[in-house]
């Protein structure tokens, strides 16, 4: 993949401050922010440090690799990554303003804003840090009674009494519950009837399979390669194949502290897609990447469990491997990061669908509200990342069912299995 030129100016740590000795703090920033009303007459960044909550998943990476590879200092902010426990205490610490901004799932955000999985607090997407990259992973154990797939999936918890199987996701609202959910019923299973759901925080999915806590799970990587390495587990699906290039983390805040701190948020968006753009452009950086979050004080596990994937190298644990033309992303000249609309609006659909939401929303009027489209615009301009066509999107799931977020309503209601 080709590096993109940047029509943003390259500047190092000494050529920022000799920058700033020349000229206003205020003037350089608007040259790397062209355009715009900025808060109380100044570009500056109101906060200049900033705190990112993220958890040890392999997708943290472009909040991670934007502070360590110093984008961050080209737009006159510092990013202090911040090492969570679980999507909890990213929520809660988010709400209470303990962290500024978080690596965070999406239906989280959605959830907290709609006061559905914890407190009601109105929240703001700046934009998304991923595609693709996550997976289901069943245990051994059900392999061993024939499971291997969906479809042989379904047989074997149909010949056993209702609730004996049990299956972790990482957060009710969360990404990896709905493609949890979705892909269970696409295959005729239901996932609050058939079978039991469970949450488990990401770092601790691998441990709990291995001493029989569940018999599958939905996580980001690294901890379903993790699974196959440690021999308790294989791949059933990634989630590329559920939804080819679908959402995943994003960067979330509060629409508080975005009132507040709007240069701020500006700044931190851009700096984040020279991380994602960087991270895209070479396999080699893609390596590094995967050396530099494989780290004790970031993801914490051998880097090879980290890198086969990142490289788009898949193994399922079956024997099969393969190439995966559809792995993480976390650029794609843009088109990851955009804040689509629709993108939003599915979360909903979903949440409607399993009963998390007791009526009908106004999805699209919820989705504007949310994604910070106007900010992720000026800080595209400022990293020089092209826009697309629209703020909404159109995708064939695995079902074969077709999702544009045109009738979002009449999309909820249509499922055969839902709450």
């Amino acid at each position: 993949m080709t590096k993109q030129k940047i029509d943003t100016p390259e500047l190092s740590r000494r050529g920022f401050l000799k920058a700033s000795a020349a000229t206003s703090t205020a003037a350089l920033i608007s040259s790397l922010f062209p355009g715009g009303a900025w808060a109380a007459g100044s570009d500056a960044p109101e906060k200049k440090e900033i705190k990112v909550g993220f958890i040890p998943l392999t997708d943290c990476a472009s909040v991670v690799m934007a502070a360590t590879q110093k984008f961050d200092e080209k737009y006159g902010i510092k990013i202090i990554p911040s090492k969570e426990a679980s999507w909890a205490s990213v929520r809660d610490k988010l709400v209470n303003g303990e962290l500024d901004a978080a690596h965070v799932l999406y239906g989280l955000v959605y959830g907290v804003h709609l006061g559905i999985g914890g407190p009601k607090k109105d929240m703001a997407n700046l934009m998304t840090l991923n595609n693709n990259g996550q997976a289901i992973t069943l245990a051994n154990q059900l392999k061993e009674k024939g499971a291997t797939d969906g479809a042989s999936l379904k047989k074997v918890i149909a010949a056993s009494p209702a609730g004996t199987y049990t299956f972790a996701q990482t957060f009710p609202t969360g990404t990896h519950a709905m493609w949890l959910y979705y892909w269970l019923a696409a295959h005729d299973i239901n996932p609050f009837q058939d079978v039991k759901a469970i949450v488990v925080p990401p770092p601790q999915m691998v441990a709990n399979m291995r001493v029989g806590n569940m018999h599958g799970f939905c996580v980001g990587e690294p901890w379903n390669q993790r699974a196959i390495v440690d021999k308790i587990g294989f791949t059933a699906v990634t989630t590329q194949d559920i939804w080819t290039d679908h959402p995943e983390k994003i960067l979330g805040t509060t629409a508080e502290w975005v009132a507040k701190n709007p240069n701020s948020a500006r700044a931190l968006t851009a700096a984040v897609l020279d991380a994602s753009r960087w991270i895209d452009a070479s396999q080699a950086n893609r390596r590094t990447t995967a050396e530099t979050v494989a780290a004790r004080s970031y993801v914490n596990t051998d880097m090879d469990v980290i890198l086969g994937r990142m490289l788009g190298r898949y193994e399922d644990g079956q024997g099969k491997t393969w190439d995966d033309a559809n792995a993480m992303k976390f650029f794609n000249d843009g088109a990851v990061n955009f804040p689509y609309l629709s993108d939003g609006m599915w979360f909903l659909t979903q949440h409607r669908r399993w009963g998390l939401l007791d009526k009908d929303v106004d999805y699209l009027a919820v989705a504007k509200a949310i994604n910070r489209v106007d900010i992720y615009k000026q800080a595209a301009a400022a990293a020089g990342v092209s826009l697309p066509k629209s703020d909404m999107r159109s995708s064939k799931l695995i079902d074969g069912v077709v999702w544009d977020g045109s009738n979002p309503a009449k999309y909820a209601g249509s499922f055969k299995i839902k709450a």
